[in-house]
């Protein structure tokens, strides 16, 4: 196959895989360009110990020297980390650059759910998705994520969308390209940071129930992502005012230094992150671990019925 000339899948991955033993993907941006050398690391290292603590496979993604690895090495996530945001951030419009040129990248969303579907890995832990911008209808910003979701057959277990974003719009475009939007337990769409926001979802209440629409949904062959919205732990939730004025006073100053496309998202998140003196740095790294643990119990349940 043309693929294996890209693609190396570590071995305890692939047997997981081959012998249909839980596995859970997971990206390598939030590595890079989600926080600085060594907690990126270091915390990369410990959402892998949830996974493996919750009774599943870890496999992190990334393209090393143009490789594209589906479960990295403790050295390789060190690479990473270390090169931070030297490293390429890659989407679906990066990969065939970065294979072809044999450089590092780091993984989004939509890339991670590509290589995951590559392997034949089915459940996807991260923090947020990308989503639709605000201002979008002038400025037509929206995440490759989205497009993504309607096309790739991967389960996304996330914290919600950032609230940086506009929500609103978001769930809108993922219900035009026919992507379920589930709250775990909740009705409400958690806005990564906090467990509240001012918009609905469907409530589904149990992982096994989570898994049977998986694989009711892709046995019918309605091709396309899930995500699965768990809000952040109640102890780690942010204030909802708080962050709500925090990202204003970031998007002001965003828009008064010009700053547009994709360097929105990360200038806007280091300023949460220094507005809420580094709260907002925790409350991430929690929510991921929340999402890593759900996301093996779902990837658990998803391997009895296949």
């Amino acid at each position: 196959m043309k693929l294996e000339k890209y693609l190396t899948v570590s071995e305890e991955v692939k047997n997981a895989i081959k012998e249909n033993k839980p596995v859970v993907a997971l990206e390598s941006t939030i590595i890079s360009h989600g926080m600085p050398y060594p907690k990126n690391v270091e915390t990369a290292l410990e959402v892998e110990k949830v996974v493996r603590e919750n009774g599943a496979i870890p496999a992190t993604i990334a393209i090393i020297n143009g490789e594209i690895k589906v479960g990295l090495t403790k050295e390789e996530i060190e690479v990473i980390g270390k090169a931070g945001l030297s490293v390429t951030k890659t989407s679906r419009r990066d990969l065939a650059y970065v294979v072809a040129n044999k450089l590092n990248g780091a993984t989004t969303v939509a890339a991670t759910m590509i290589c995951a579907e590559m392997a034949g890995i089915k459940v996807f832990a991260t923090g947020g998705i990308g989503g639709v911008h605000r201002g979008a209808e002038t400025t037509m910003d929206i995440s490759a994520d989205l497009e993504e979701l309607g096309n790739t057959n991967v389960a996304v277990i996330c914290a919600g969308c950032k609230s940086i974003l506009d929500m609103g719009l978001t769930l809108e475009y993922l219900e035009t390209k026919g992507v379920p939007v589930y709250g775990y337990q909740t009705n409400i769409l958690p806005a990564f940071y906090t467990r509240e926001s001012d918009f609905k979802v469907s409530k589904i209440n149990s992982e096994e129930e989570i898994a049977k629409v998986l694989k009711a949904k892709w046995d019918l062959e309605l091709n396309g992502g899930v995500v699965i919205a768990n809000p952040i732990p109640e102890e780690f939730s942010m204030d909802r005012n708080l962050i709500d004025k925090t990202i204003l006073d970031a998007l002001k100053e965003a828009d008064e230094n010009g700053i547009k496309g994709k360097d929105t998202t990360p200038f806007l998140l280091d300023k949460v992150q220094k507005l809420t003196q580094g709260k907002s740095l925790e409350a991430n790294i929690r929510l991921v671990f929340n999402n890593a643990k759900l996301a093996s119990k779902i990837a658990i349940e998803y391997s009895k019925l296949a």
